[in-house]
């Protein structure tokens, strides 16, 4: 029995490290290909020409200068907001903590696109809605504060980075052990130069790890430098890739694949040095003992004015975007809200958006993927994650590196990549093209989650089945899983609410029939539909939320009896 056992995890293994390998190297493989081939119809006749073509591009030397500016300055935003909310939230007594934690969460229910363009329905300088508003006091007529600029791509893309930021500094900041910043005042410091000369510095690896992970965010981000970014004429390498395949009279895939190669080159520099930080900081682990309780500093006068702070921020990354999406989606044009506006409001976008055939296949689309896609993906999560926990092997190490290289592809690249490889099958053009491509890039989605749930289950229970007489697949699936279903259910909604968001991706692979629904409020956004934009915006708003309600009702059900209860 231990002998089959042994045989079907060393068949498993392999058997992974194909998949798992064919989904994320695939792509890449194909991308360096594409870029040495003249086009899509001649793959394989090996050239030079689209290197030359996209260096030599004029351009390219401001669109680089734009993307250093874009990733650099939203990384700095995000960095810093989280940084403020993380030692706020951590260790001072501000009130309402909970805001805290919906500023870390929520926002991710709304999708990038969504956010960038209830932006744009603000601060376009023609008729948002605080331009108008602003033009009606005196004095301010000829205002005109414009969202189609570098500072406001940066604003956008670091609020949306923010929660991303939070997450990794938070837990850093919480552990900080009191004995450092006591010694520090013991010595004369002010609360305000132990901060700088103390616990700034000792936090040094965490914050570097999320500003580099914002970097990655930021350089692969497609949603705000198009909807922002290109109507002001503001070109980033994403946008510029894009441009490659989507205008002109023929698209130009070695060219797009040529550029991204170095995006990719980057992202993946960037993802090595976050994870390099990330193990480094263990040299900076304060907390010996487990009576540790980190010191709370007083706010005094400056508390509830600080707590102003964050509830604004909690209504600028939360509120108000769905509220401008659905405002708008009621109105027939830009309108400040006022009795005239109150009085005109319709469903008019609404309908438009039902009996919009396209509309209604793109939604249908997304559904689609997000659940088979989701299931999928988890499926060969549990597999990908039990190989990687339970099986220690070099082989295993090559799964979790695989399984784990797709985090840090830009989208718009491997989109390309992805391209090159399905343009030769008759995946092209299809539903399913999509759901590989989703699959391959979401993965570490799902196999992060279940890689901590099988931790938490100790391998003396598939021992004792295995004892009993059962298989091993018999054990995975009546010991193994029903313990996993907590963990199970949270990678299902995390890919299945990226799945139906999903943009950079799709505006790459997607084809007439295959539309979804960002790429259709991507189009709406490129044709100035903002009113059925916003509907269909706000029914995509309702899925993920709908999804994020079943996960915490699910994990409810599914959480373990505490001891003594």
């Amino acid at each position: 029995m231990e002998k089959t056992m042994v045989k079907k995890r060393s068949v498993l293994t392999p058997t992974l490290i194909a998949i798992v390998g064919f989904l994320t190297v695939c792509p890449i493989v194909m991308l360096v290909f594409g870029s040495f081939s003249t086009g899509l119809g001649a793959f394989g006749e090996f050239t030079l020409d689209k290197y030359i073509l996209g260096y030599t591009d004029p351009e390219l030397g401001g669109i680089i200068v734009n993307t250093i500016i874009f990733v650099l300055g939203s990384s700095m935003v995000a960095t810093g907001l989280a940084l403020f909310l993380a030692y706020l939230n951590t260790r001072t007594d501000i009130p309402f903590k909970f805001l805290f934690r919906i500023i870390s969460i929520i926002p991710m229910m709304i999708p990038h696109i969504l956010f960038s363009v209830s932006w744009v329905l603000l601060l376009n300088p023609s008729n948002g809605l605080i331009n108008l508003f602003l033009r009606q006091i005196p004095g301010f007529e000829d205002l005109a504060i414009n969202i189609y600029s570098l500072p406001g791509m940066i604003l956008v893309e670091g609020l949306l980075d923010l929660p991303i930021a939070y997450l990794i500094l938070a837990p850093a900041m919480a552990s900080f052990d009191i004995a450092l910043e006591e010694s520090s005042k013991v010595c004369g410091g002010t609360t305000l130069r132990t901060l700088f000369r103390v616990t700034l510095p000792v936090l040094r690896p965490a914050i570097l790890a999320a500003f580099i992970l914002s970097l990655v965010r930021s350089l692969a981000s497609f949603a705000v430098p198009s909807v922002i970014g290109m109507p002001g004429r503001i070109y980033v390498l994403a946008t510029h890739i894009y441009q490659s395949i989507a205008t002109g009279f023929a698209a130009d895939f070695g060219k797009a694949a040529a550029i991204g190669m170095s995006v990719l080159a980057t992202s993946i520099t960037l993802i090595y040095i976050y994870r390099y930080l990330t193990s480094e900081g263990e040299k900076y682990v304060t907390i010996s003992s487990r009576g540790y309780r980190p010191t709370v500093i007083e706010l005094k006068g400056a508390k509830y004015p600080l707590f102003s702070v964050v509830g604004i921020l909690s209504m600028i990354l939360i509120v108000l975007p769905v509220l401008v999406l659905f405002y708008t989606s009621l109105v027939p044009y830009s309108m400040i809200p006022s009795a005239k506006a109150f009085s005109m409001m319709s469903w008019k976008h609404w309908i438009e958006v039902v009996n919009d055939p396209i509309s209604l296949l793109s939604l249908k689309n997304s559904v689609f993927l997000g659940v088979v896609g989701a299931t999928l993906g988890v499926m060969l999560s549990v597999f990908v994650a039990y190989v990687i926990v339970k099986i220690r092997s070099h082989a295993s190490g090559i799964l979790e590196s695989l399984s784990f290289l797709s985090f840090s592809f830009p989208g718009i690249v491997i989109g390309v990549g992805f391209m090159w490889f399905f343009v030769r099958t008759p995946l092209y053009a299809t539903i399913w093209a999509l759901l590989i491509g989703y699959i391959a890039t979401y993965l570490p989605y799902g196999v992060r989650p279940l890689a901590s749930a099988f931790v938490q289950v100790h391998s003396h229970l598939e021992e004792s089945s295995q004892v009993c007489g059962a298989g091993s697949f018999t054990t995975m699936r009546r010991i193994v899983i029903p313990l996993l279903i907590p963990g199970i259910v949270s990678g299902w909604i995390l890919m299945a609410t990226m799945f139906v968001r999903e943009l950079t991706l799709s505006v790459v692979l997607s084809r007439p029939g295959t539309e979804v629904l960002a790429v259709q409020i991507f189009r709406f956004a490129e044709d100035g539909l903002w009113g059925q934009l916003s509907a269909l915006g706000i029914m995509m708003i309702f899925i993920s939320t709908a999804l994020v309600l079943l996960a915490t009702l699910v994990g409810m059900k599914f959480k373990p009896v505490e001891e003594g209860e």
